[in-house]
């Protein structure tokens, strides 16, 4: 395969099926077959993936899940990936495609999709209550004007925030993420709760950014994406942002100019939590890092440093990262 000719696809599609299971060992032929390499999750509640490869390749697995006509009308997003950003291909079976912890009828029950060129009149309505889905480390670069910051670590704990505030009950309530999957299950979350009015913005903050003209874009910052970018801005254009290795916050320039930060080994943020066994290996693959790029060669775990986890939080935040790519 030509891998500068590669592209890379993100979608979900929230779907009954009870089968899924059944979907996994063609699913990952097919992709072994076509030399497609990423991470396609299959729940009872859908699919969610980010895959590479050849776009014909990509394509024909997208077409084999859309055979499916509980799948037909899956959307999904397409970008060039340059090299083929994954080493390998995993299909795996989940209770959840995006892990919300409580069962949610989202096929059934999600709120109404607002395309992003209606979404500003959406929120300029003073009686919509605007909130962010995603977790704390996102909300901290960027976000809409007035949104509520429920403050969460990871996805999980957004139903706790939900039934902490009752007073939203009978309000609009708008809510926006990365790429749509998580606020989509979290207008059927609220629903679940009794909430009536509810709306979420198709195709999340990326396709906001992609389509909105920049005299109309009211996002402020830069928003956080789950690939080597870190964070883009208006029109997808990358952001200033890199990835701290060991804690996998986003980081500014004030957070690298810090006298904590090392680069590939930690940040201010997580500088006094490494042990000098977590330091030092760390520290040996930033090292490797270096001379594979003085060689002009890429590293297989640059993009993937730090993956090894010493704490359940950051255990949990990889695999909402995992999940939460679009």
């Amino acid at each position: 395969m030509n891998c500068t000719a590669a592209i890379a696809a993100a979608f979900y599609h929230f779907a009954t099926l009870p089968d899924y299971a059944d979907k996994r060992a063609p699913l990952q032929a097919l992709c072994a077959q076509r030399a497609v390499t990423g991470t396609i999750l299959l729940a009872a509640e859908g699919v969610n993936g980010t895959i590479a490869g050849a776009p014909d390749a990509v394509r024909a697995v997208l077409d084999w899940l859309r055979t499916d006509p509980r799948l037909a009308a899956m959307e999904h997003k397409e970008s060039p990936a340059g090299r083929t950003p994954f080493h390998r291909m995993k299909v795996r079976l989940k209770r959840e495609i995006v892990s919300l912890g409580v069962p949610v009828d989202v096929a059934g029950n999600a709120g109404t999709y607002v395309d992003p060129g209606d979404w500003n009149a959406l929120i300029d309505d003073p009686e919509v209550v605007l909130v962010d889905t995603r977790n704390d480390y996102e909300v901290a670069i960027g976000s809409f004007p007035g949104a509520l910051n429920p403050g969460t670590r990871s996805f999980s704990e957004l139903p706790a925030w939900v039934e902490q505030h009752p007073e939203l009950r009978g309000r609009k309530i708008a809510m926006f993420c990365t790429g749509g999957i998580r606020c989509e299950k979290s207008t059927a979350l609220l629903r679940l709760h009794g909430f009536d009015e509810v709306y979420h913005l198709r195709g999340g903050i990326l396709k906001y950014l992609e389509t909105v003209p920049a005299q109309d874009n009211r996002w402020q910052g830069e928003c956080f994406v789950f690939d080597e970018r870190v964070s883009v801005g208006h029109g997808l254009t990358q952001g200033p942002h890199t990835l701290c290795r060991s804690c996998r916050h986003p980081l500014a320039a004030d957070d690298r100019a810090s006298p904590l930060y090392e680069e590939g080994i930690a940040c201010a943020r997580c500088h006094h939590t490494l042990d000098p066994g977590r330091r030092a290996s760390l520290a040996e693959r930033q090292r490797q890092v270096a001379l594979a790029a003085s060689r002009g060669q890429r590293h297989v775990g640059a993009r993937l440093a730090g993956e090894t986890r010493s704490s359940p939080t950051d255990s949990k935040k990889l695999s909402d990262q995992v999940e939460q790519s679009i």
